[in-house]
């Protein structure tokens, strides 16, 4: 009897909390539609969405004023039918066809058209089957960072940010979700967006491990609070599932392959500096549409400030 009480109260968890996540049409067919293609693949987009925030948090968060909602980071995660994960970031000055509004910057799209929209580009330009999608403002990412007691994290540099509300040493430090907030969002480099897109790659997958660590997962008071926060903060397709998430979890909490997709450099655009599609970037995508493995020499070195 009680084992079929824990393995009951266990499967109702399960289906509260599929029940309490947040859902938009992200991922509706549309006319000419790729069709599957081999792997699992998330569209994951971080926007600067200010929505859920009180005045009071985005002083503490440094977060600014702005209306609307802009996607700052765009990742593809591709889990292939066999090895390692990968986190693809797409550079968000990427110039591409934006289907009905010609050609723009890629984070034009969701401006446009909201995540539909954003993943029809993507699809559209790569040739490869989304899956999932799944959004995050800056409302409840710092909880979700705290709920699980922060994240080690180990910087090469000194970073002081004002903007992003960042001032950290180099060296190794337990963030909190304020710092976190910070370094994902702090573009105090040379190479300005290129370098923060690394630092929120590695960034995502000490987070994943954090999460699914024997810390968290055993630990009720960490576990609940994470859950919560992760139902908060996230948007997903309408036909995403909290268990969806957790295999999403499972493919990044272990060393996942991670770059940015490579361009064809810079450009000069009526959206003003953007980053042309090359040749290499074509390559890319179409080892991922076929399933194959991606080529190393189209894999970038690791930088960025986070080791």
């Amino acid at each position: 009897m009680l084992v079929v009480l824990l393995v009951g109260t266990s499967v109702g968890a399960v289906f509260y909390y599929d029940h309490k996540l947040h859902r938009v049409s992200a991922l509706s067919d549309y006319a000419g539609r790729v069709a599957d293609t081999p792997g699992t693949n998330w569209l994951i987009v971080g926007t600067d969405s200010r929505a859920d925030l009180s005045q009071a948090q985005k002083n503490e968060l440094a977060t600014g004023d702005s209306d609307g909602s802009r996607t700052d980071t765009i990742m593809l995660v591709h889990k292939p039918t066999s090895g390692k994960a990968m986190i693809i970031s797409i550079p968000r000055d990427l110039y591409v066809p934006i289907p009905g509004q010609g050609s723009h910057k890629i984070n034009s799209a969701f401006n446009f058209g909201g995540p539909h929209l954003l993943v029809q580009t993507v699809e559209t330009l790569s040739g490869v089957h989304i899956d999932h999608f799944g959004e995050i403002g800056f409302g409840g990412f710092d909880t979700l960072v705290d709920a699980i007691g922060g994240v080690h994290i180990c910087i090469t540099q000194a970073l002081n940010d004002p903007k992003a509300g960042l001032r950290l040493s180099a060296g190794c430090h337990d963030l909190n979700g304020q710092q976190a907030l910070g370094l994902v969002r702090t573009r105090a480099f040379p190479n300005a967006d290129l370098e923060r897109v690394v630092n929120q790659r590695k960034f995502l997958s000490a987070l994943m491990s954090k999460a699914i660590s024997p810390g968290v997962l055993l630990n009720p008071f960490k576990l609940f609070p994470f859950i919560n926060g992760a139902i908060d903060a996230l948007t997903v397709d309408q036909n995403d599932h909290i268990w969806d998430l957790m295999s999403l979890a499972w493919a990044l909490h272990s060393d996942p392959i991670t770059t940015t997709l490579p361009t064809g450099g810079p450009v000069s655009t009526d959206d003003g500096d953007s980053l042309a599609v090359g040749t290499k970037t074509k390559q890319f995508f179409a080892a991922l549409a076929a399933g194959h493995g991606v080529d190393n020499d189209l894999i970038s070195d690791q930088s960025g400030v986070v080791k």
